[in-house]
């Protein structure tokens, strides 16, 4: 079957969801702004959820319709297929947001959507109640500049819950985002990636998952397993074909240093869910005495900032630090998320490149050093 899907995503990093969703076979792909729009298989449906490393989360395009009433938007939604997707027992609970429109109240919308979802499946399935016991059929809305949206999660949790960091140090970088940092950095199979402010080591864990073509989510469950319209064998025949893609004996390595000998202990300890012995190092070091141990190397780093955990006296302090141990050298590669403004001077050199990037809700630039 034919299924147009949608993949909701941190703002900056549409067209890196793009290329990966190239990479997967997936076609008529197009980029708005915090989202990707493609179609696809059920197989791809399940591809996407277990390999992709950039996406929030995979939903189904069930339609979309303008709207400026409450009727528009009962009657619009009375109009598409939910009976395709949702069955007789399944639960469906309604989610979503609006903004810039006529529509504003989430709850009259939330309920509206759940009515003329009812009213739909009432008429064809010929049921008066629905006692909802099913499998959960998450609803999602959204409603900007009075064009709804209307989408059933397949994910469940965000697929940034890759299932190895149950535990995590204070303000931690979220996985898709460190995934994106290392795919602009290029990192690679050859390489060896250092973060030397490593906290839980999310940022080495996600560089060595990409350089060794890991999927990042086949060990963890997804909403979409339980629904009855989807055959059962696609997940299993998905996890195959992700494990036979998987680079092995590489010449990768990456080293994770922090000045936290908890965060260090957190990171040896989510590392020994991935499926990468020997490739991944962690220690305790202070910045100041960070050292590379190789004569080429890729260094990523989230350094703490005055919105996350140090003043920002302390954290242009080391900035500073940073700019005397990362030095324009040969061979050397430098990828470093900040949303000081000033983090060029405190620095010392202008960035060869940058990139605006959303870490939550805080806007930042990934500064780029490679010449």
């Amino acid at each position: 079957m034919k299924i147009n899907f949608v993949i909701p995503c941190l703002l900056g990093v549409e067209g890196i969801i793009s290329q990966e969703l190239k990479s997967l076979g997936a076609e008529n792909i197009t980029t708005e702004n915090g989202r990707v729009l493609f179609s696809g298989d059920e197989y791809m449906l399940a591809r996407v959820n277990i390999c992709s490393h950039f996406a929030q989360r995979l939903g189904i395009l069930i339609g979309s319709f303008k709207a400026q009433s409450f009727e528009e938007l009962f009657v619009g939604t009375k109009a598409l297929p939910w009976e395709e997707w949702i069955g007789r027992e399944d639960a469906f609970p309604v989610k979503g947001y609006s903004l810039k429109s006529a529509l504003f109240s989430i709850r009259d919308c939330q309920s509206i959507i759940k009515k003329a979802v009812a009213k739909r499946l009432e008429e064809k399935f010929k049921l008066s109640w629905f006692n909802e016991t099913g499998p959960i059929h998450q609803i999602q809305f959204s409603i900007m500049n009075d064009i709804v949206s209307l989408i059933i999660d397949t994910s469940g949790p965000g697929l940034h819950k890759r299932g190895y960091r149950p535990v995590a140090s204070a303000a931690p970088i979220k996985e898709t985002l460190a995934a994106a940092i290392c795919s602009l950095a290029k990192v690679k199979h050859y390489h060896t990636l250092y973060d030397p402010m490593c906290g839980s080591g999310t940022l080495i864990i996600e560089g060595a998952l990409l350089a060794h073509n890991i999927a990042p989510n086949q060990n963890r469950n997804f909403s979409a397993q339980r629904f009855s319209v989807l055959p059962k064998d696609i997940w299993k025949h998905e996890e195959e074909r992700a494990k036979s893609l998987i680079k092995k004996n590489t010449d990768f390595i990456g080293f994770g240093s922090d000045i936290d000998k908890n965060a260090v202990d957190i990171a040896r300890s989510c590392a020994t869910a991935v499926p990468l012995k020997g490739k991944l190092n962690f220690e305790v070091c202070d910045l100041k005495d960070f050292k590379p141990k190789s004569e080429r190397g890729t260094i990523v780093c989230n350094p703490p900032y005055g919105e996350r955990l140090l003043d920002a006296d302390k954290a242009r302090s080391l900035y500073r630090i940073m700019g005397e141990k990362f030095v324009r050298k040969h061979g050397w590669s430098y990828y470093i998320i900040t949303p000081d403004e000033d983090f060029e001077v405190i620095f010392g050199r202008s960035a060869d490149k940058r990139r605006k990037l959303y870490n939550g809700m805080i806007k930042c630039q990934l500064y780029m050093y490679f010449k």
